[in-house]
């Protein structure tokens, strides 16, 4: 299908550790959508910000400047599009 974005990752169970995207411009958004039954946490590094990171959620940010990460969960699915 036609995306505005140049790759899609698909993240299954699987903590993600803390990232920056090189491949991106300063000035662009990276999206990112939670999907599955889990009750994450999503980090922003240099905000020093832990979001409730549920099911549902979608997050924008600069992922070229900000480092993002998602840590070990307790119990549940959690599938990532980013």
């Amino acid at each position: 299908w036609p995306s505005i974005y140049l790759g899609i990752d698909v993240i299954v169970n699987q903590e993600t550790p803390p990232y920056l995207d090189q491949a991106s411009a300063p000035s662009l958004l990276n999206l990112v959508v939670s999907l599955g039954t889990h009750d994450a946490q999503f980090h922003i590094s240099e905000l020093g910000t832990i979001f409730h990171y549920q099911p549902g959620t979608m997050v924008f940010l600069a992922g070229k400047l900000l480092t993002h990460s998602v840590p070990k969960w307790e119990k549940g699915e959690r599938i990532a599009l980013a």
